[in-house]
């Protein structure tokens, strides 16, 4: 017998048997068209855990991808799937360009195996991700045709459903849940994942009693418990939002298991007591405990913006307004990263101060930070947009009126008067800052709120040594450095008395403005610094001694009291306030050109307070009886609204046709008759400049140029203007005889040269609307005063309509009046263009109401944020259509 000095043991025997039956397996079953039962082994194993696994893996990557970049808002209900932000999918693209890789390698490589059709499901997805929504379908309606694998069939139906939806192709949805609704055998992964995009389809289409039972299904089939969380979370605000307290409460403490986020479990026990106890609790010290409690607990910092805000919104419904505006003030100022909390608060603090205190110039600036906190997307962006316009404008009359005044009284002075005033008023707000400064010493901190101290024993004691801890000598030593060296720039070289020019240039532009120094209103949002004055020269220098420049000054205050009266009047509903500005110009200003203007809107005003408007209709008749404001009010029956624009414009085209071809007679026939049956019209401003015009032709070169004169005095359609200027510089230097010989060629180059602004039927060559498809729109509806009154039935019927149409969308609707005659509805927000105008084409042919004819219906547009601005603005809609019909 043979034996083996070193034999080889037993287990490494079977080792290698089972090493070379893998390799020759292997090697048998590398083909991917043979269908034997290793091939199918091979392939199923190596397609799962190989190309598939990270086609899938990469998809989750993404999809946790979004639901991190999403910042959720728990003010309102949340959504029941996360946002799909353009941008992260953007940032992202190399995930799914590998995801799409190994997917189809999954397919290519492994034909035979059972994880082809998943992969073409992966593949289905990607494209959903990327926007490629009809390829996206088509792999969906494919796999729903062709799989043999009924849970990959039944996900592709549900994915195919979601698309439909995101695309309000509710027609196309409906048809899917139908089909859906009559399969069998459906997973409880897919099952779940079928009643979240129900919830998603009532979310979409604003049925919120129908999102409700659609959660209750999904959470049968979750074992999710983060998402089993959430999804309480938002049945949670659902019931808080319908008023049933008891079911919200219970909602909200079960949103606190299955380890939610730190913010969602603050938001779920701070709306749990809201619902449970403090909205109806009478012991109001101990509400008030509570949101001290929570603002005092070191986990809430990052929440601290929040719990002042709602506990500024309690003291409000008790009626207590001044600690409301105090708590919301103090919550801007917490440090926090939600951007969108912070709008929230500025947009309440601005709804107080123009409602609750009437205070129309905080309510301006607190507009300008809330729309910071959001984003063009965000539902209530459009509406904050068009009403900070408003606003915008109220500022800049008010203050240049403020600034104006001040000034101007103090010219008034002699200038040894003038220097001692000065003298005084820097002595005064001298002795203020340091009073402050010593005050905020003496500051205790009497409330866990305010004057939180950021290190134990550190303070502003009035006993401290310290100088940076005492708030005097610091403000003293300010004062005292401004005193010797002046206002100075924080540079390097300081006391180096050659700088340069630009230098003392740039200091100059950032010296506080007397007038403004004089305004010492609270701010309640101004965070404490150290103060400093101007020097006197550069006070005394700002007083407007030259009469020119008070000249200057006077014309831009009567032309701010114009504005401020038509602004509260027309746009801010203040009839009274609107009064007075518009009494005092005619009172300070008694020539102004704009006094039959002034006296319409104080005829309207004092009309709709009942306060004797016969008085401004007598004095128009009186003083302007040929005026177009005199025309209307003698005139109540004449048409107005829509109708009138249009039958003016297409009067004003046939006028300029006549005038064209040197029929001036029939011209200013046609154009006088359209004046007096359509007084004010949103065409009276170019009929009176064509009347104008044919004056130029059949009349005096004085009366021609004293026309052109006034009209420039009262017009307010900037290229109309411009065109009047150039009509009066063309004849200003020219003699009658002239006239008689040369001017029908220079009319002629004049109306080639500004055809835009006199022709309404010409488009804009440089048109101050910009082409931007990208940004949020909004859609328009122009209506008349009658149809603007009984705007509220329109509001029912438009909600109704979008509810069964545009549910998802969000749809907010609300109403300002552009003109005198016009008022506009705006419907907000759409993502882009081509979404606003997809929801046009639907309103044309899906909305009905008996008091909306389809001429008003035809008259409607799409705009985008940017561009309403500057109709809003311009007040001009015939010159935004030109645009329109051009760029949409």
């Amino acid at each position: 017998m043979v034996k083996f000095s070193n034999p080889v043991p037993l287990q490494k025997s079977i080792l290698y048997f089972f090493l070379f039956t893998l390799v020759v397996f292997s090697v048998l079953s590398c083909s991917s068209q043979k269908d034997t039962f290793t091939n199918r082994l091979y392939h199923n194993t190596t397609a799962r855990f190989n190309a598939y696994y990270y086609a899938d893996a990469k998809i989750m990557e993404l999809e946790d991808k979004i639901k991190e970049k999403y910042q959720e808002d728990y003010s309102q209900v949340l959504p029941v799937f996360y946002p799909i932000d353009s941008s992260t999918i953007e940032a992202n693209e190399e995930l799914l360009k590998e995801a799409r890789e190994m997917a189809s390698k999954a397919i290519d490589w492994h034909k035979i195996s059972k994880w082809v059709d998943p992969s073409y499901f992966l593949i289905g997805k990607v494209d959903y991700y990327q926007g490629q929504f009809d390829e996206a379908r088509n792999t969906f309606k494919y796999l729903n045709v062709n799989s043999k694998q009924d849970a990959v069939r039944h996900r592709s139906l549900i994915q195919l459903l979601r698309s439909f939806i995101d695309l309000d192709q509710f027609e196309d949805a409906n048809f899917v849940i139908d089909y859906l609704s009559k399969e069998a055998g459906i997973s409880r992964e897919n099952k779940k994942f079928l009643y979240k995009t129900l919830a998603y389809y009532y979310e979409k289409r604003g049925e919120e009693d129908l999102i409700v039972p659609s959660i209750f299904k999904a959470l049968e089939f979750s074992n999710d418990n983060a998402e089993i969380s959430r999804m309480h979370f938002m049945l949670g605000q659902l019931y808080q939002k319908a008023g049933l307290d008891a079911f919200a409460y219970e909602y909200y403490q079960k949103a606190l298991t299955g380890s939610p986020s730190y913010e969602r479990t603050f938001f779920a026990q701070l709306y749990s007591q809201q619902v449970a106890e403090l909205e109806k609790s009478k012991d109001l010290k101990r509400v008030r405990d509570y949101y001290d409690d929570l603002y005092e607990d070191n986990k809430n910092v990052d929440f601290r913006d929040v719990i002042l805000f709602e506990k500024g919104r309690f003291e409000k419904k008790q009626g207590n307004l001044d600690d409301a505006i105090r708590l919301y003030s103090l919550a801007v100022k917490e440090p926090g990263e939600n951007e969108r909390q912070k709008g929230y608060i500025y947009q309440e603090l601005a709804d107080v101060f123009l409602h609750e205190k009437e205070n129309f110039l905080k309510t301006k600036y607190y507009l300008d930070s809330a729309l910071k906190g959001f984003k063009e997307t965000d539902r209530n962006y459009a509406e904050l947009a068009s009403r900070k316009e408003i606003f915008d404008q109220y500022a800049k009359n008010y203050e240049l009126l403020t600034r104006n005044d001040s000034l101007i009284r103090l010219s008034r002075l002699s200038p040894e008067e003038q220097e001692k005033y000065v003298s005084d008023f820097l002595e005064k707000e001298e002795e203020r800052l340091i009073l402050e400064a010593q005050a905020a010493e003496k500051k205790e901190n009497t409330s866990i709120f305010e004057n939180l101290l950021a290190f134990g024993g550190a303070g502003g004691s009035a006993s401290s040594t310290f100088y940076w801890d005492n708030p005097t000598a610091i403000q003293r030593g300010a004062l005292e450095f401004n005193r010797v060296w002046g206002s100075r720039p924080l540079t390097d070289n300081w006391r180096r008395s050659n700088r340069s020019f630009q230098a003392d240039e740039s200091t100059e532009s950032s010296r506080p403005q007397l007038a403004e120094l004089e305004e010492t209103a609270e701010d309640s949002l101004a965070s404490a610094q150290i103060a400093t004055l101007p020097d006197k020269a550069s006070l005394l220098s700002q007083i407007p001694n030259e009469p020119e420049t008070r000249e200057m000054m006077e014309a831009e205050m009567e032309e701010a009291y114009f504005n401020l009266g038509k602004l509260l009047y027309f746009d801010l509903k203040q009839a009274e306030k609107a009064i007075g500005y518009l009494e005092k110009l005619i009172q300070e200003y008694p020539d102004t050109p704009k006094k039959p203007e002034a006296y319409y809107t104080l005829y309207l005003a004092s009309q709709e307070l009942n306060t004797n408007p016969e008085k401004y209709a007598q004095l128009l008749n009186v003083e302007f009886p040929d005026s177009q404001f005199t025309k209307s009010i003698n005139n109540p029956d004449q048409v107005s609204g829509s109708q009138a624009n249009f039958e003016s414009g297409e009067n004003y085209k046939e006028a300029y046709g006549y005038f064209q071809n040197r029929e001036y007679v029939t011209a200013r026939n046609i154009v006088r008759e359209t004046l007096n049956r359509y007084p004010l019209t949103k065409n009276t401003d170019r009929l009176l400049l064509l009347d104008i015009m044919i004056s130029g032709k059949l009349e005096s070169l004085d009366l021609y140029k004293e026309r052109l004169q006034g009209y420039l005095q009262q017009a307010r359609d900037e290229k109309l203007l411009a065109f009047a200027k150039d009509l009066l510089s063309a004849v200003s230097e020219e003699d009658e005889a002239a006239m008689e010989t040369e001017t029908d060629e220079n009319d002629q180059e004049a109306l080639a040269a500004q055809e835009q602004p006199i022709d309404p039927a010409d488009a804009a060559s440089e048109s101050p609307y910009k082409e931007n498809s990208g940004q949020t729109h909004i859609f328009i509806l122009p209506m008349d005063q009658d149809l603007a009154e009984s705007s509220g039935d329109l509001t029912a019927a438009l909600e109704k309509f979008h509810a069964e149409n545009f549910a998802n969308e969000r749809l907010r609707t609300g109403t300002i009046a552009i003109s005198r005659e016009t008022s506009i509805l705006i419907i907000s927000p759409f993502p882009n263009a081509e979404r606003s105008l997809m929801y046009k084409e639907t309103f044309l042919n899906s909305f009905n109401k008996d008091s909306l004819s389809e001429e008003i219906k035809n008259s409607s547009f799409v705009i985008s944020i940017e561009n309403f601005q500057q109709l809003n603005k311009r007040k001009d809609i015939a010159e935004y259509r030109s645009f329109y019909e051009k760029a949409y």
